[in-house]
């Protein structure tokens, strides 16, 4: 336990910390989106399970992170069901509180935070790792500090959509960028990508616009059908 005891321990520690709070901005809003169709006492219980089997979850890919990024169509799958977790998100509510909420599922809540977290977290655990440096300590202790600052952002989230709609739908929209981004820096497309740097920025506008063009029709459908 020496190393307890070095500064480069604890300036590492920090910097992981540090990682977790810039990257973590995007995980807090999938995690609010998810759980804020649950009654409110569930809320707090979908937030704490999700954000904590999440990190657990990030620890196991960092290991694993560099070799799964090589493989080609990952990036792809994992950006087209990115695409679909944010419609989903963004039609499963009422903007104005209606029936929808709070019949929501934690169990389906925490499911859609575990698939949406490993998805984001594909290239932010790379930067983690690298920080580590390969001491799994710092590793494990880095990304558990992280969790109170995930479920605080959360729950702030969840305050901010109940008051501000509109919120919901910059949330989705975010989801769907990121998907966009992550179906283009997959492996089969790295080379085609580095001589478009354009592409990048298309690609993560038009998830965007899919995903909030798309939820917006079906909920206008919804809102005749009702």
């Amino acid at each position: 336990m020496e190393f307890l005891s070095t500064a480069d321990f604890w300036i590492g520690l920090m910097k992981i910390v540090w990682i977790n709070i810039i990257l973590s901005g995007d995980n807090a809003v999938v995690i609010a989106l998810a759980a804020r169709s649950l009654p409110p006492e569930q809320q707090k219980k979908a937030i704490m399970f999700g954000s904590g089997a999440a990190v657990v979850l990030r620890i196991v890919l960092t290991v694993v992170a560099a070799k799964l990024l090589e493989l080609s169509f990952l990036q792809v799958i994992g950006g087209v069901l990115l695409l679909w977790i944010g419609y989903q998100l963004l039609t499963g509510g009422d903007d104005d509180e209606g029936e929808a909420k709070g019949t929501g599922s934690m169990a389906a809540a925490i499911r859609t935070i575990l698939i949406a977290d490993l998805v984001m977290s594909l290239d932010n655990v790379i930067a983690v790792a690298a920080t580590a440096q390969g001491n799994m300590v710092l590793l494990i202790l880095g990304l558990a500090i992280s969790i109170p600052l995930v479920i605080f952002g959360s729950t702030l989230m969840i305050k901010l959509m109940d008051r501000f709609p509109v919120i919901v739908t910059l949330g989705a929209a975010l989801i769907g960028w990121v998907g966009g981004e992550t179906i283009v820096n997959d492996n089969l497309l790295h080379g085609y990508t580095l001589a478009h740097p354009w592409l990048h920025y298309v690609a993560a506008a038009a998830g965007a616009v899919l995903v909030v063009g798309l939820g917006k029709l079906m909920q206008a459908r919804q809102a005749k059908t009702a």
